[in-house]
């Protein structure tokens, strides 16, 4: 069982930067790839940045490609999704994901969610 932590949301205005974090509990961190996705209400919930377990290949949504950037620390069992120049229209809850499975994530059926934080970007 792994339990994902978001946390670093919170209001920003257009053109600012957020940090967030989702830290996981459990001992088999590094052996899950993990993902950042978002929602906004009434819309499905869309992928936004992968990174697998194994090499640290990253997949970015191709809207955030260049301004979004997510990395891992596996000796504090934390992925991190830094977020510049964002825009009013990415306001949504951000989730983190784990699967053992890289393909799975990618697919948006991970094994484990977060419970999402709040990201709101202001014009």
């Amino acid at each position: 069982q792994v339990q994902l932590v978001e946390s670093g949301g919170g209001l920003v205005q257009a053109g600012g930067s957020l940090r967030l974090s989702c830290a996981a509990s459990g001992r088999s961190f590094s052996t899950y790839s993990m993902g950042w996705f978002r929602q906004t209400p009434g819309k499905e919930r869309q992928s936004v940045a992968i990174i697998s377990r194994s090499d640290g290949t990253t997949y970015y949504a191709d809207s955030v490609k260049g301004r979004f950037t997510i990395s891992r620390d596996n000796a504090k069992n934390t992925v991190y999704l830094q977020m510049n120049s964002l825009k009013p229209d990415e306001t949504a809850v951000y989730y983190c994901a784990a699967a053992q499975n890289f393909y799975a994530i990618l697919r948006g059926t991970p094994d484990y969610w977060g419970q999402g934080t709040q990201v709101t970007v202001s014009s």
